[in-house]
């Protein structure tokens, strides 16, 4: 389902949008990727709305069939991306696994300020955006997926998550559709 609106509390969560991640080979350019979740941040901060910044700096405990070493990993890594022009507004989150409600208190945060609804892009859709919409989901957020607005490693992950799974966990539009939202339901 195309996106329709934009509930008076929405906040913004972008995943993973940190230097480590942007330079790794993508589906879609990570620059176009930043750029349009910069827009929406700078939408969301004029708006009133919150932007929620997340970054990852390990993994869930357990085996798995395919790991990445976090020893080879530089110093900034983690870091967030400076297109982001984080602020002082802005409320972080470094997570551990693949999902941003995972120990973080993220869901609470939400709760307090009165969030009804989540806008969420980022990298990468099939791993950090989509388990950060399931969560979400289950926990009764409306859920908008800003689909210009991410990109995965794998293109048929990223094909997969945008036309079997997303729909199923709420609604999908563009930046300039969300932008375009937000702009015409708000003074």
């Amino acid at each position: 389902m195309a996106v329709t609106t934009l509930d008076p509390k929405t906040a913004l969560i972008v995943i993973d949008l940190q230097k480590g991640i942007v330079t790794m080979p993508t589906a879609h350019p990570a620059a176009a990727v930043v750029a349009r979740a910069a827009d929406l941040a700078r939408a969301f901060r004029r708006h009133g709305l919150p932007v929620v910044l997340v970054n990852v700096t390990g993994g869930a405990q357990g085996r798995v069939e395919q790991s990445r070493a976090a020893a080879a990993r530089p110093a900034d890594w983690a870091d967030l991306v400076p297109e982001l022009d984080r602020q002082p507004s802005d409320h972080t989150v470094t997570k551990r696994t693949w999902g941003a409600f995972t120990n973080t208190g993220l869901r609470e945060y939400l709760e307090r300020l009165g969030v009804t609804q989540v806008v969420i892009a980022g990298i990468s859709t099939s791993a950090g955006v989509e388990s950060t919409a399931r969560f979400a989901h289950e926990l009764g957020f409306n859920v908008t997926f800003a689909i210009d607005a991410m990109t995965d490693t794998s293109l048929d992950a990223h094909t997969n998550s945008l036309t079997r799974i997303f729909p199923r966990l709420g609604e999908t539009g563009t930046t300039a559709e969300i932008i375009g939202l937000l702009e015409s339901s708000r003074p």
